[in-house]
Protein backbone atom coordinates (compact mmCIF):
# COMPACT_ATOMS: atom_id res chain seq x y z
CA UNK A 1 0.00 0.00 0.00
CA UNK A 2 1.41 3.26 -0.56
CA UNK A 3 0.59 7.00 -0.90
CA UNK A 4 0.21 10.02 1.16
CA UNK A 5 -2.96 9.19 2.59
CA UNK A 6 -2.59 5.35 3.46
CA UNK A 7 -3.02 4.00 6.88
CA UNK A 8 0.20 1.55 8.74
CA UNK A 9 -1.72 -1.67 7.91
CA UNK A 10 -3.79 -2.92 11.09
CA UNK A 11 -4.28 0.35 12.60
CA UNK A 12 -7.86 2.01 13.03
CA UNK A 13 -9.57 5.55 13.49
CA UNK A 14 -12.43 5.28 15.89
CA UNK A 15 -13.62 8.73 16.98
CA UNK A 16 -14.05 8.43 20.60
CA UNK A 17 -16.77 10.07 22.81
CA UNK A 18 -16.92 10.87 26.63
CA UNK A 19 -20.25 9.96 28.18
CA UNK A 20 -21.45 10.24 31.76
CA UNK A 21 -22.56 7.51 33.29
CA UNK A 22 -24.66 7.55 36.98
CA UNK A 23 -24.44 3.68 37.59
CA UNK A 24 -26.36 2.68 41.22
CA UNK A 25 -23.76 1.26 43.63
CA UNK A 26 -24.80 -0.61 46.86
CA UNK A 27 -25.99 -3.63 48.24
CA UNK A 28 -29.21 -4.86 49.89
CA UNK A 29 -31.46 -2.10 48.96
CA UNK A 30 -29.18 1.02 50.14
CA UNK A 31 -26.74 2.41 47.91
CA UNK A 32 -26.60 5.72 45.50
CA UNK A 33 -25.53 6.55 42.26
CA UNK A 34 -21.20 7.07 41.63
CA UNK A 35 -20.31 9.17 38.81
CA UNK A 36 -18.22 7.87 36.14
CA UNK A 37 -17.36 9.11 33.12
CA UNK A 38 -15.39 6.48 30.25
CA UNK A 39 -15.10 7.49 25.94
CA UNK A 40 -16.89 5.18 24.00
CA UNK A 41 -17.17 4.49 19.92
CA UNK A 42 -19.22 3.59 17.66
CA UNK A 43 -20.97 0.31 17.65
CA UNK A 44 -20.66 0.19 21.53
CA UNK A 45 -23.46 -1.11 23.58
CA UNK A 46 -24.19 -0.10 27.60
CA UNK A 47 -22.71 -3.66 28.64
CA UNK A 48 -19.59 -2.45 26.65
CA UNK A 49 -19.21 0.88 28.86
CA UNK A 50 -20.08 -1.16 31.70
CA UNK A 51 -18.12 -3.46 31.52
CA UNK A 52 -15.26 -0.38 30.21
CA UNK A 53 -16.24 0.95 33.59
CA UNK A 54 -15.87 -2.02 35.71
CA UNK A 55 -12.16 -2.41 34.06
CA UNK A 56 -10.43 1.21 34.34
CA UNK A 57 -12.72 2.77 37.34
CA UNK A 58 -14.49 0.38 39.05
CA UNK A 59 -12.76 -3.21 39.34
CA UNK A 60 -15.59 -4.05 42.23
CA UNK A 61 -18.90 -2.46 39.93
CA UNK A 62 -21.15 -5.88 40.57
CA UNK A 63 -23.04 -6.47 37.04
CA UNK A 64 -24.33 -9.93 35.60
CA UNK A 65 -24.21 -11.16 32.29
CA UNK A 66 -23.46 -13.83 29.89
CA UNK A 67 -24.01 -14.19 26.47
CA UNK A 68 -23.55 -10.80 24.72
CA UNK A 69 -26.15 -11.39 22.01
CA UNK A 70 -29.57 -10.68 23.61
CA UNK A 71 -30.02 -14.60 23.92
CA UNK A 72 -29.61 -15.21 28.01
CA UNK A 73 -31.92 -12.54 29.37
CA UNK A 74 -28.94 -11.93 31.95
CA UNK A 75 -27.91 -8.23 31.82
CA UNK A 76 -31.44 -6.63 32.81
CA UNK A 77 -30.84 -3.11 33.91
CA UNK A 78 -33.24 -0.25 33.73
CA UNK A 79 -31.23 2.31 31.38
CA UNK A 80 -32.55 5.56 31.79
CA UNK A 81 -35.69 4.47 33.69
CA UNK A 82 -36.56 2.08 30.76
CA UNK A 83 -36.07 -1.81 31.90
CA UNK A 84 -33.46 -3.50 28.74
CA UNK A 85 -31.15 -5.25 28.31
CA UNK A 86 -27.73 -3.82 28.45
CA UNK A 87 -26.15 -5.65 25.44
CA UNK A 88 -28.61 -4.77 22.98
CA UNK A 89 -29.04 -1.19 23.94
CA UNK A 90 -26.74 0.40 21.18
CA UNK A 91 -25.27 3.88 23.41
CA UNK A 92 -26.04 5.53 19.84
CA UNK A 93 -29.92 5.29 20.45
CA UNK A 94 -29.47 7.21 23.62
CA UNK A 95 -29.77 10.86 24.21
CA UNK A 96 -26.61 12.68 22.87
CA UNK A 97 -25.15 15.11 25.84
CA UNK A 98 -27.12 13.35 28.46
CA UNK A 99 -25.77 11.15 31.77
CA UNK A 100 -27.05 7.47 30.64
CA UNK A 101 -28.71 6.41 34.54
CA UNK A 102 -28.08 2.41 35.11
CA UNK A 103 -29.90 0.92 37.90
CA UNK A 104 -30.83 -2.22 38.76
CA UNK A 105 -34.47 -3.85 38.14
CA UNK A 106 -37.02 -2.75 40.86
CA UNK A 107 -39.34 -5.41 41.24
CA UNK A 108 -37.01 -7.76 42.90
CA UNK A 109 -34.88 -7.64 45.90
CA UNK A 110 -31.90 -6.12 45.18
CA UNK A 111 -28.52 -7.71 46.00
CA UNK A 112 -25.29 -5.43 45.11
CA UNK A 113 -25.02 -2.79 42.55
CA UNK A 114 -27.06 -4.17 39.27
CA UNK A 115 -27.37 -7.42 40.49
CA UNK A 116 -30.78 -8.18 41.57
CA UNK A 117 -32.17 -12.15 43.03
CA UNK A 118 -34.81 -12.65 40.46
CA UNK A 119 -34.88 -16.54 41.67
CA UNK A 120 -38.67 -15.95 42.92
CA UNK A 121 -39.61 -16.53 39.07
CA UNK A 122 -38.23 -19.62 38.90
CA UNK A 123 -39.95 -21.03 41.97
CA UNK A 124 -43.18 -19.82 40.32
CA UNK A 125 -42.41 -21.54 37.09
CA UNK A 126 -42.46 -24.90 39.67
CA UNK A 127 -45.90 -24.36 40.62
CA UNK A 128 -47.28 -24.09 37.22
CA UNK A 129 -48.71 -27.44 36.31
CA UNK A 130 -46.53 -29.32 33.53
CA UNK A 131 -47.78 -30.69 30.23
CA UNK A 132 -49.93 -32.86 30.23
CA UNK A 133 -50.23 -34.96 26.61
CA UNK A 134 -53.49 -36.04 25.36
CA UNK A 135 -53.22 -40.01 24.29
CA UNK A 136 -51.55 -40.63 21.24
CA UNK A 137 -53.68 -41.49 17.91
CA UNK A 138 -51.80 -43.67 16.06
CA UNK A 139 -50.72 -47.25 16.53
CA UNK A 140 -47.03 -46.19 16.65
CA UNK A 141 -47.51 -43.40 19.52
CA UNK A 142 -47.64 -40.12 17.33
CA UNK A 143 -50.03 -37.45 16.87
CA UNK A 144 -52.08 -35.96 14.58
CA UNK A 145 -51.73 -31.99 14.57
CA UNK A 146 -52.68 -29.21 12.78
CA UNK A 147 -49.55 -27.46 11.47
CA UNK A 148 -51.37 -23.97 12.67
CA UNK A 149 -52.13 -25.09 16.26
CA UNK A 150 -48.43 -25.47 16.24
CA UNK A 151 -47.16 -22.33 14.90
CA UNK A 152 -49.52 -20.57 17.32
CA UNK A 153 -47.29 -21.18 20.37
CA UNK A 154 -44.11 -20.92 18.67
CA UNK A 155 -44.16 -17.42 19.12
CA UNK A 156 -43.70 -18.31 23.29
CA UNK A 157 -41.11 -20.08 23.24
CA UNK A 158 -38.66 -17.39 22.07
CA UNK A 159 -39.13 -15.84 25.30
CA UNK A 160 -35.43 -16.01 27.30
CA UNK A 161 -36.65 -15.38 30.36
CA UNK A 162 -34.66 -11.87 30.43
CA UNK A 163 -37.71 -10.89 33.22
CA UNK A 164 -37.43 -7.32 31.94
CA UNK A 165 -41.63 -8.15 31.09
CA UNK A 166 -41.66 -9.12 35.02
CA UNK A 167 -39.84 -5.95 36.28
CA UNK A 168 -42.39 -2.97 34.08
CA UNK A 169 -45.46 -4.79 35.36
CA UNK A 170 -46.76 -2.70 37.91
CA UNK A 171 -48.36 -5.31 39.87
CA UNK A 172 -45.01 -6.49 41.03
CA UNK A 173 -43.11 -3.24 40.47
CA UNK A 174 -45.23 -0.98 42.24
CA UNK A 175 -47.64 -3.26 44.49
CA UNK A 176 -45.36 -5.85 44.96
CA UNK A 177 -47.88 -8.42 44.55
CA UNK A 178 -45.75 -11.37 44.21
CA UNK A 179 -48.13 -14.05 46.45
CA UNK A 180 -50.60 -13.33 44.20
CA UNK A 181 -49.76 -12.88 40.99
CA UNK A 182 -47.32 -14.50 38.81
CA UNK A 183 -46.22 -11.92 36.15
CA UNK A 184 -46.50 -11.55 32.52
CA UNK A 185 -43.91 -14.19 31.64
CA UNK A 186 -45.45 -17.01 33.28
CA UNK A 187 -48.47 -15.94 31.72
CA UNK A 188 -46.97 -16.26 28.59
CA UNK A 189 -45.65 -19.89 29.64
CA UNK A 190 -49.11 -20.99 31.09
CA UNK A 191 -50.45 -19.82 27.41
CA UNK A 192 -47.46 -22.12 25.58
CA UNK A 193 -49.11 -24.68 27.49
CA UNK A 194 -52.76 -24.62 27.72
CA UNK A 195 -52.63 -23.28 24.00
CA UNK A 196 -50.35 -26.74 22.86
CA UNK A 197 -52.57 -28.83 20.32
CA UNK A 198 -51.44 -31.64 22.72
CA UNK A 199 -51.94 -30.54 25.92
CA UNK A 200 -55.50 -31.67 28.04
CA UNK A 201 -54.24 -30.25 31.53
CA UNK A 202 -56.53 -27.41 32.97
CA UNK A 203 -54.78 -24.35 34.72
CA UNK A 204 -57.94 -22.09 34.11
CA UNK A 205 -59.39 -22.20 37.49
CA UNK A 206 -55.62 -21.85 39.13
CA UNK A 207 -54.66 -19.01 36.93
CA UNK A 208 -58.09 -17.33 37.93
CA UNK A 209 -57.30 -17.91 41.25
CA UNK A 210 -54.02 -18.45 42.85
CA UNK A 211 -52.10 -17.35 39.73
CA UNK A 212 -54.29 -13.47 39.70
CA UNK A 213 -54.66 -13.00 36.04
CA UNK A 214 -57.37 -11.01 36.97
CA UNK A 215 -55.14 -8.18 38.23
CA UNK A 216 -53.55 -7.06 34.89
CA UNK A 217 -55.56 -4.44 33.16
CA UNK A 218 -53.64 -5.14 29.57
CA UNK A 219 -51.96 -1.89 29.78
CA UNK A 220 -49.27 -3.79 27.00
CA UNK A 221 -46.25 -2.33 29.37
CA UNK A 222 -44.84 -5.88 29.00
CA UNK A 223 -44.97 -5.83 25.33
CA UNK A 224 -43.55 -2.84 24.71
CA UNK A 225 -40.54 -4.00 27.03
CA UNK A 226 -39.87 -7.31 25.49
CA UNK A 227 -36.77 -7.92 23.10
CA UNK A 228 -38.18 -11.43 21.76
CA UNK A 229 -41.12 -8.78 20.35
CA UNK A 230 -43.21 -11.51 21.50
CA UNK A 231 -47.05 -9.87 21.64
CA UNK A 232 -47.59 -11.50 25.54
CA UNK A 233 -51.00 -8.72 25.63
CA UNK A 234 -52.25 -9.53 23.10
CA UNK A 235 -51.45 -13.38 21.81
CA UNK A 236 -51.44 -14.69 25.79
CA UNK A 237 -52.60 -12.94 28.68
CA UNK A 238 -56.12 -11.81 26.85
CA UNK A 239 -56.54 -15.34 25.46
CA UNK A 240 -55.94 -16.58 28.97
CA UNK A 241 -58.35 -14.45 30.20
CA UNK A 242 -61.11 -15.20 28.22
CA UNK A 243 -60.42 -18.76 28.83
CA UNK A 244 -60.85 -18.04 32.43
CA UNK A 245 -64.10 -15.89 31.63
CA UNK A 246 -65.55 -18.24 29.10
CA UNK A 247 -64.93 -21.05 31.68
CA UNK A 248 -65.42 -19.71 35.17
CA UNK A 249 -68.11 -16.91 34.57
CA UNK A 250 -70.02 -18.02 31.28
CA UNK A 251 -73.60 -19.13 32.80
CA UNK A 252 -73.89 -21.76 30.76
CA UNK A 253 -71.17 -23.63 31.83
CA UNK A 254 -71.61 -22.62 35.18
CA UNK A 255 -74.70 -25.01 34.90
CA UNK A 256 -73.54 -27.34 32.57
CA UNK A 257 -70.89 -27.76 35.55
CA UNK A 258 -73.85 -27.75 38.14
CA UNK A 259 -75.61 -30.73 36.49
CA UNK A 260 -72.15 -32.75 36.01
CA UNK A 261 -71.33 -32.66 39.44
CA UNK A 262 -75.00 -33.86 40.49
CA UNK A 263 -75.03 -36.57 38.26
CA UNK A 264 -71.41 -37.31 39.45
Amino acid sequence: MSGANASPIGRSHQEMTPVTFQVWRGSRGEGQFAKYTTEISEGMVVLDAIHKIQAEQANDLGVRWNCKAGKCGSCSAEINGMPRLMCMTRMNELPAGKPVIIEPMKSFPHIRDLVTDVSWNFEVKKKIKKFKPRPPDNPDGSWRVFQEDVDRVQEFRKCIECFLCQDVCHVLREHQLHKEFIGPRFFVYAAALEMHPLDIENRVEELAKAKGIGYCNITKCCTAVCPENIKITDNAIIPLKERVVDELYNPIRRLFRIFKSKEG
